[in-house]
């Protein structure tokens, strides 16, 4: 096999649990965003942008959707006789079979996959944050320091360092002291969880940590380098970058993209973000409709409103429903008369007629109040929501549900109605 300077892995495998239904069936990384996208496209775009043609995506949780839509990385350009993109699910082996039990342990699984490719670097990339990042540039800062170890890193305000892996650093970069989530922080410089290690140095803290469990590598891996070389630098990082880790961000960072001049721009011809996406007719915009500062998936038909909002392809909005402050993902159909605020409706979901969602006050989540906790009403995916119904804020619903579980035609604010969980 070829030899490569630099080979990226990808973390892919997380379930993202604070997603609540939205992750029932897939992996976070999977999750739709920015109305064509799905949230790997942008780690992906940013290797092909920074001209790294070789990349291991670690799957584990329902990998099924996330599978299918990277296939063989045609849309990155990433099919390729030699490097690519390669899919790398945990497999049985001869002796043992195991899970990914942490980041490390799941890099440690896939030492022969990086040993074909004999790589100088490998470059440590998590598969569930939105941003833009030259990994060249990281690498000839990797380079310019003779570090072991190169740790991306962005300030972040002091009152939120104590929730991060906190780097403190000389005037040159050299890192001094590392803090995993530390109660006083010495520093604002918190780790991004994007890391370059010469392999030499990965390849033997892998070896050396192997039996220590759910091996991770804010935890374990740059602590063990930090202890034995004292070679580890920053690479500091300026730009756009989000965890959208929560319902409140992912709500939060989709509507900023329709701000007339968004902070994240998808629409920049210099550092495109690609996607494997299913050939649609142009959107519909039947006489009669409005639709004000949103995004418009392929595909969807628009015979009622929407205003502030983010819509993926195929949406259907009938005549007289209302959208205002919400994301509708692929597939789903608002019934005529509905009227939706401020939700999160997952693909192939279906609104029924003179429904209405987002209605009332914000009340505690019964079901989860550390995942479900703001006024954001989630629907999972292919659920059914019959016609005629009240549904309050901060409600999550998941499957096809009927008139009989909502009583007097009401779920209140709060509450929640979990029928199956989505196969995927």
């Amino acid at each position: 096999m070829a030899k490569k300077q630099m080979i990226a892995m990808l973390l892919a495998g997380g379930q993202g649990s604070r997603l609540g239904v939205l992750t029932q069936g897939m992996a976070k990384p999977a999750v739709a965003f920015g109305g064509k996208y799905r949230i790997i496209d942008f780690p992906l775009s940013n290797c092909v942008n920074s001209d790294v043609d070789t990349v291991g995506v670690l799957t584990q949780y329902r990998p099924l959707q996330l599978n299918s839509h990277i296939g063989i990385g045609i849309p990155w350009d990433l099919d390729k006789q030699v490097g690519g993109v390669t899919v790398l699910p945990p497999y049985e082996r001869s002796g043992d079979s195991e899970w990914y039990t942490g980041t490390a342990n799941a890099i440690y699984q896939n030492m022969e996959f990086m040993d074909q490719y004999n790589p100088d670097y490998v470059l440590i990339l998590s598969g569930d944050h939105i941003y833009k990042m030259d990994y060249e540039e990281m690498l000839t800062r990797h380079k310019s320091t003779g570090a072991e170890a190169t740790i991306a890193v962005m300030p972040v305000p002091w009152e939120e360092a104590h929730r991060f892996g906190i780097m403190v650093a000389d005037g040159a970069g050299h890192i001094t002291e590392f803090e995993e989530k530390p109660a006083n922080p010495k520093s604002n410089l918190a780790s991004m969880g994007i890391y370059i290690f010469n392999y030499s140095a990965l390849k033997s803290a892998l070896i050396e940590l192997s039996d220590v469990p759910n091996c991770d590598f804010g935890m374990h891996v740059i602590p063990y380098l930090f202890r034995k070389t004292n070679n580890l630098y920053t690479y500091e990082f300026h730009g756009y970058w989000k965890d959208v880790g929560t319902l409140t961000t992912y709500w939060e960072t989709n509507m900023a993209l329709t701000d007339l001049v968004p902070e994240f721009n998808l629409y920049e011809e210099f550092w495109q973000i690609y996607t494997s996406a299913v050939a649609h007719p142009p959107a519909f915009f039947a006489k009669g409709s409005k639709a004000r500062q949103s995004i418009i998936g392929d595909g969807s038909v628009i015979e009622g409103g929407v205003k502030h909002s983010v819509l993926g392809s195929d949406v259907v909005i009938k005549p007289g429903a209302k959208v205002y402050d919400s994301i509708l993902m692929n597939g789903v159909v608002i019934e005529e008369g509905a009227i939706v605020r401020k939700a999160i409706i997952a693909e192939n979901t279906v609104v029924g007629r003179n429904t209405r969602i987002g209605e009332g006050n914000f009340e505690p989540s019964r079901l989860d109040p550390k995942v479900y906790n703001s006024e954001i009403t989630v629907i999972g995916s292919r659920s059914t929501i019959p016609e005629g119904i009240v549904i309050g804020k901060n409600v999550a619903i998941m499957g096809t549900t009927t008139a009989a579980d909502y009583p007097n035609g009401v779920l209140e604010s709060g509450e929640y109605i979990i029928k199956r969980e989505t196969k995927a």
